[in-house]
Order: C-alpha cells, then sequence, then structure tokens
C-alpha cells in the first residue's frame, strides 16, 4: 500500500476542485433546463395585460373570420381541440408567428409583432391556461401548447372532409346570383298569393320557367328562405373583393351586425310563411327590405352625383368606382 502523498493541504485543495467541479455541472444542468418546453397548462406563458390588449384587437381584426367565442366562422377555431389539433405540441412562438405572417387574411402582413404576441395572448387566455409573466421572444419558444388529439384516419378526412371555401365571385356577382333572386322570391308576396295556383309550362319552352313550375308556391319561399339563411354568412368570406376591387369590408362592425341581422330575420320570416299566409310574408318583406336598405345606404347606395347617399364617400364603401358614379355591390 502506498501512502497518500497529498498531505491535509492537497486533500483539502482537491475537495474544493471537487466541490467546485458539482456546482459547474449544477449550473449548466439549470440552465439546460431553462431551454426546455414549458407548458403554457401550467407555466402561466402570457400576462393579463397582453390578453386584454390581444382581445381589443381581436374584436377589431379578427372576429370576423373566427367568431366572437374563437369558434370559427369561415376562418378555423382559435381554441379547443380543432385548434390543438393544428398547433398542438408546438410553442407558441408558432402561433405568434402565423398570425404576423399571415393574418389577417384580408390585409395579411400588417400586424406587428408586438400585436401578434397580444392576439397569442388572448387565444391562451381563451383556452383557460394560467396567466403570469408577460410572453416574450426570450420565453415564447419554450411555452408549449398541449398535444392535441391524434389525427383522424385518411379514410375519415376523405369521407367527411370538406373543401376550403374560396371567394371566387366578387361581391356583386354574389349578391345577383344568390342573395337578389331569392329576396325577390319573398317581396313577389306582395304581389301574389304563393298557395294560388300553379304557373303554366312556357311555350316556347324556357328551362328557368320551366323551373318554376316544378318547385313553386310556397315551397319555393321556404327554400328562398333557407337560401338567405344558409348563404348571408358568405357576406363575410375572407378575400371577397367589391366590384370595384376593394376588398368586402368584412373588418367592418357594421358590415357584421348587417349580415347578422339578414339571419336573424330569415328565422322570423321562416315562422311567417309556416303560416301560409300571404299577408303575413308581404307585411314582412317590407322589413327585409328595410335589413338590406340599412346596409345598402352606408355600403352601396350612391347619389346620381356619384358621391354617398349618406355620409362622405369612405374607403368602404363598396360601390365607390375609382372612376366616380355607379351603383355596384
Amino acid at each position: 500500500m502506498h501512502r497518500n502523498g497529498l498531505g491535509r493541504a492537497g486533500i483539502r485543495y482537491a475537495f474544493v476542485v471537487a466541490m467546485t467541479g458539482y456546482a459547474l455541472v449544477g449550473f449548466f444542468s439549470m440552465t439546460g433546463h431553462a431551454g426546455q418546453a414549458r407548458p403554457v397548462a401550467t407555466a402561466g406563458a402570457y400576462s393579463a395585460a397582453q390578453a386584454a390588449r390581444g382581445k381589443a384587437l381581436y374584436a377589431d381584426q379578427c372576429v370576423a373570420c373566427h367568431g366572437e367565442m374563437l369558434e370559427g366562422v369561415v376562418g378555423p377555431p382559435l381554441t379547443g381541440d380543432d385548434f390543438l389539433a393544428d398547433f398542438g405540441g408546438h410553442p407558441a412562438k408558432d402561433v405568434v408567428d402565423k398570425i404576423q405572417s399571415s393574418m389577417p387574411q384580408q390585409a395579411p402582413g400588417t400586424l406587428t409583432h408586438a400585436q401578434a404576441i397580444d392576439l397569442t395572448a388572448f387565444i391562451l387566455q381563451s383556452g383557460k391556461y394560467p396567466a403570469g409573466g408577460d410572453l416574450t421572444d426570450a420565453n415564447m419558444a419554450q411555452a408549449t401548447l398541449p398535444a392535441g388529439k391524434a389525427a383522424p384516419t385518411a379514410a375519415a378526412v376523405n369521407t367527411n372532409g370538406l373543401p376550403t371555401v374560396t371567394a371566387s365571385a366578387n361581391l356583386a356577382q354574389f349578391m345577383r346570383a344568390v342573395t337578389f333572386p331569392n329576396a325577390n322570391i319573398i317581396f313577389n308576396t306582395q304581389l301574389y298569393d304563393p298557395g294560388k295556383e300553379k304557373p303554366k309550362m312556357p311555350i316556347p319552352y324556357d328551362y328557368v320557367l320551366w323551373g318554376k313550375t316544378v318547385y313553386y308556391g310556397w315551397e319555393a319561399v321556404d327554400e328562398a328562405i333557407l337560401a338567405l339563411r344558409d348563404t348571408s354568412p358568405m357576406l363575410l368570406l375572407p378575400g371577397r373583393r367589391c366590384q370595384n376591387g376593394r376588398p368586402v369590408p368584412i373588418q367592418n362592425a357594421d358590415f357584421q351586425q348587417a349580415v347578422k341581422n339578414l339571419v336573424a330575420f330569415t328565422d322570423e320570416l321562416w315562422k311567417a310563411a309556416q303560416t301560409r299566409n300571404q299577408e303575413t310574408v308581404s307585411d314582412l318583406s317590407e322589413k327585409l327590405n328595410d335589413t338590406c336598405a340599412n346596409c345598402h345606404k352606408v355600403y352601396r347606395d350612391v347619389s346620381a352625383s356619384g358621391g354617398a347617399s349618406t355620409g362622405s364617400l369612405t374607403a368602404d364603401r363598396c360601390n365607390a368606382n375609382p372612376k366616380g358614379g355607379g351603383v355596384a355591390q
């Protein structure tokens, strides 16, 4: 056996070196963990102040597409399983980057980085994740959303999936093809009792007129009301443009409300139509005219001189022809 040649001083020195080594290992271990995921469900990854700013911004820029409860309208949901199907297991940074690069859909890339962070904070708050310190560039890559449910099988997607809806018609074309003719069926109750007589076969033959001999009367009224109800939300479809080339002002609260009013009014029309009473429906057709006019006078109607019928000609007026004059949706 060899004698330890360190002596007491050497032993003390070796002990200090060893403890320093352990301390360094502990330090690097802690800094290594700092870069790991911090679940937003427990970490408090955003502040209440950020979420409050994001809520106000959401109401101004996002609600038309994603809904008042973030449930999704023409845009995808921003909460719940559907949201986590896209972002579950991802860091909050991915949500921030997505918002800043591609939202709002009618003007992508116009939101600042700070606004994208505030909107992400509001989304986290709406998902019932706890508030804490600010969401920042330094921590958003570690603030991780919980994993979503497993993606459906390919067979389920093929069976139940729907194509993405995009706007191909401008607003004038859409309304003239869908809203205008269906509203006219209802307006026609002012002139004719839908239940009185069947339309005659057209001579010479005409496919459009023939169609009115197949589906006519109160059945046609019912179908017109249902068509208005189902298609009116498509007036808020992102990407649609006015006839003059301007984006449809779907971000405006009064435009959104006009669409909601039209959809809500179809419930009243439906109940009236089930009475099969011409006068009852005819009386409501005047209210339908008013419902449409409340939007038209702000976003469509112009005076003979080409100016707006009420107020000034604004950038949101859908019929504001760059060359002046003309009435168009």
